[in-house]
């Protein structure tokens, strides 16, 4: 298998060999999503491993089959501690993964593909998961141990870093979609660079303190305009950007009579609908790739969460793969 590769403005491009990548073009980052010809340099060359099936490469491509994970008991797995029973283990269908090269990530594998990379997440409680999720897989246990701490200080931003690598990765604390709003308008332009990797979420809290659909598709009209003006208005390649959609609610779980008040089904089912329609995802016109944490938590079940809002690292854990190979199969399909 071959690699040529040229530069691509402050991005690169990098490729799977066998199963799980294996070297890089020149070693940093990952190519936007914008289409080769708007790009002002091509980058790296990139292939996959097997080649990819006339069903799975048609329409929106690999990316949609992403989120096609299935879900079962780990073998020989003790209670996990959440008070729902059993770990549970997530793995694609071989024959999806073979045939788009989905692929788990080692810790070398993923410190390849995010070399040099700055990884902002943005959001709520949901958002530190999915950022402890990735510390766990850059960082050896120890130091991923000593991180837990610190991330989860309440109401608190967060940065690490991987200095073998020169990766970055921050949490922002933004429960509210003004939050995220306002960083796209406002801090990101005043920062020296833009992140590589661009996760946001939101709804939790507008969900438990406002308890209204219509009020929070406006909120979220106001973060999609802005991501757009962010990507169309700054010299450089925009970043990456990921949606980190709502959790499955057990209602009865939830450990506030509030909670249970706001919180259920019928409201996640109309605040998912006012992302779909306000213009925030990739596919209404939006800028960000849907990460289905609804999808995954509902298929890992409410044997994985403790509080029927937080659920397990496994499902964080998928939720981040996803996101991984997400970016290695966009920055392909656009050279």
């Amino acid at each position: 298998m071959g690699l040529a590769g040229r530069h691509l403005s402050r991005n690169k491009v990098l490729f799977f060999s066998g199963a799980l990548f294996i070297s890089l073009a020149v070693g940093i980052h990952l190519s936007p999503y914008l289409p080769s010809l708007s790009l002002p340099h091509l980058a790296s060359f990139l292939l996959l491993p097997h080649p990819v099936s006339a069903s799975a490469s048609s329409g929106s491509s690999c990316v949609q089959f992403l989120h096609r994970v299935s879900w079962s008991n780990a073998a020989g797995a003790a209670d996990n501690g959440s008070g729902g029973g059993k770990a549970r283990a997530w793995s694609w269908p071989p024959s999806l993964a073979s045939a788009c090269g989905f692929a788990r990530l080692s810790r070398d594998d993923a410190s390849l593909l995010l070399n040099g990379s700055w990884v902002m997440v943005a959001g709520d409680s949901q958002a530190r998961l999915l950022v402890l999720a990735l510390l766990r897989l850059l960082l050896d246990p120890a130091a991923a141990a000593a991180a837990e701490p610190e991330l989860f200080r309440r109401h608190s931003d967060y940065r690490a870093a991987v200095p073998a690598r020169d990766i970055s990765v921050d949490f922002v604390w933004a429960p509210f979609e003004s939050n995220l709003t306002r960083l796209l308008r406002e801090d990101l332009r005043l920062a020296p660079r833009l992140p590589d990797v661009l996760v946001l979420g939101s709804g939790l809290w507008h969900m438990l303190h406002v308890t209204d659909a219509a009020s929070y598709g406006d909120a979220l009209a106001s973060v999609a305009g802005a991501a757009k003006s962010l990507r169309s208005q700054l010299p450089e390649p925009p970043p990456h950007m990921f949606w980190l959609g709502l959790p499955h609610l057990v209602n009865h779980m939830l450990n506030t009579d509030a909670k249970r008040a706001h919180m259920n089904g019928t409201m996640v089912h109309a605040y998912d609908r006012e992302v779909d329609r306000r213009g925030v995802l990739r596919g209404e016109g939006g800028s960000f790739l849907l990460l289905d944490v609804g999808k995954l938590t509902q298929g890992c079940g409410q044997q994985c969460t403790a509080d029927g809002m937080h659920y397990d690292g496994d499902v964080y854990d998928a939720v981040m793969h996803i996101m991984l190979n997400a970016l290695v199969i966009e920055s392909q399909q656009r050279i």
